[in-house]
C-alpha cells in the first residue's frame, strides 16, 4: 500500500490530508462524548430515535442527562457529515483504489454505528448491542486515523527504509496480537460498563494486555529503534499503556471499591471512567499505527526461509 504500482501516482494533497486529520480528531471527541453518556447513566435521557423528543432539528433543554445524550448525538451527526465529505473527496481525488475502498468502508462503519446507537435507545440499552456500539466506535476511530496516515506527506512522498524481520514471532505478528487483545479488553470493558458482565474478566485480561503490549513495544524499540516511524509509536504505546493501567486502577477504586453504593455517578467516577475510555482509544489507535508502520518498514522475511526449506526438501 505504501508504494503505488507503476503508472499510478497520487500526489500529496494537503487539504485532503488535513480534512482526514480533522475527522480523526472529531471522532476522538465523539468517543469522549459517548463515554460521558455512559459514565453519567444518561443513555435513555432522550427516549426516542432518530428524533429527539419528537423533533429532528429542535434542540431540547440541555439539562440533566439530556445535555450529555443530545450533545453526543449532535457530535455524531457532524462525524457522519465529515465522513460523507471525506468519502466523496477521496473517491474523486485518490488514484489508489484501496484508499477509495477504505474511505467507503469508513462511511459504512459510521452508518452502522449510527444504527447501533439507535437500537440501543429503542431497545432500552441491551448490553450486547451497547457494547457493539462502543467497539464499532473505536473501530471507526482507527479507520479515521489510518486514513490520516495514508494521506500524509511522509506516506506518499518518502522512500521508506525497509529492514526485513527474520525473527519468530515477527514484530508484525506481535502488533496484530496486540490489537486482538486490546479489542478483547475493549469489549470486556464495554460489557462491564453496560452491566452485561462482571468486572473481573476485564481486570484479568488487563494482565494479558500488559504483557503482550510490553513485549511488542520492547521488541520494536530494541530491534528497530533506528526507524523513526516504528520507534515513535512504540514509545507512545508503552507510555499510554502505563497511563491506562493507572487510570484503570483509579476507575476501579472510584466505581467499584468506593462508589458501588452511590445512588448516581459521582464526579470522580465520571472523570476516571471517561479518561480511561479516551486513553484506551488512543492506545488502540497507536497500536494500529505501529502495525501499519511495521508492515511498511519491517516486513516479514518469508524469502529468507526459502533456501532452508529447499534444503530440507532435498534431504
Amino acid at each position: 500500500m505504501g508504494t503505488p504500482p507503476k503508472g499510478i501516482f497520487t500526489p500529496y494533497n494537503r487539504g485532503h490530508h488535513r480534512f482526514a486529520v480533522i475527522l480523526a480528531s472529531w471522532t476522538f471527541l465523539l468517543i469522549i462524548a459517548g463515554a460521558l453518556v455512559t459514565s453519567n447513566d444518561a443513555g435513555l435521557s432522550v427516549p426516542d430515535w432518530p428524533t429527539s423528543f419528537g423533533s429532528l432539528y429542535k434542540i431540547p433543554k440541555l439539562v440533566g442527562g439530556v445535555k450529555f445524550e443530545h450533545t453526543h448525538r449532535m457530535v455524531a451527526q457532524v462525524a457522519g457529515l465529515l465522513t460523507i465529505i471525506l468519502a466523496i473527496w477521496t473517491w474523486r481525488a485518490e488514484k489508489r483504489r484501496w484508499m477509495r475502498i477504505l474511505a467507503f468502508a469508513a462511511l459504512g462503519t459510521v452508518i452502522a454505528q449510527g444504527i447501533l446507537g439507535g437500537i440501543t435507545v429503542l431497545f432500552y440499552l441491551p448490553p450486547l448491542v451497547s457494547s457493539a456500539h462502543a467497539a464499532l466506535a473505536q473501530t471507526f476511530f482507527c479507520l479515521a486515523v489510518a486514513m490520516a496516515i495514508f494521506t500524509g506527506k511522509k506516506w506518499i512522498a518518502e522512500d521508506p527504509p525497509i529492514q526485513f524481520d527474520e525473527r519468530r514471532p515477527s514484530l508484525f505478528t506481535l502488533t496484530l496480537l496486540s490489537i486482538f487483545v486490546l479489542y478483547a479488553q475493549l469489549i470486556l470493558g464495554a460489557m462491564f460498563r453496560h452491566h452485561g458482565l462482571s468486572w473481573w474478566p476485564h481486570v484479568l485480561n488487563a494482565i494479558v494486555v500488559s504483557f503482550v503490549l510490553a513485549w511488542t513495544a520492547v521488541r520494536a524499540l530494541t530491534v528497530y529503534s533506528q526507524i523513526e516511524a516504528i520507534r515513535r509509536p512504540a514509545i507512545l504505546m508503552l507510555s499510554l499503556l502505563i497511563a491506562q493501567l493507572c487510570l484503570g486502577f483509579m476507575a476501579f477504586l472510584t466505581r467499584i471499591a468506593w462508589g458501588h453504593e452511590a445512588v448516581q455517578p459521582e464526579l470522580p467516577m465520571v472523570i476516571s471512567t471517561v479518561a480511561h475510555v479516551a486513553v484506551g482509544a488512543l492506545l488502540l489507535a497507536t497500536t494500529v499505527i505501529l502495525a501499519i508502520q511495521v508492515w511498511r518498514h519491517a516486513p516479514v522475511a518469508f524469502e529468507a526461509r526459502l533456501p532452508q526449506v529447499q534444503r530440507t526438501s532435498a534431504a
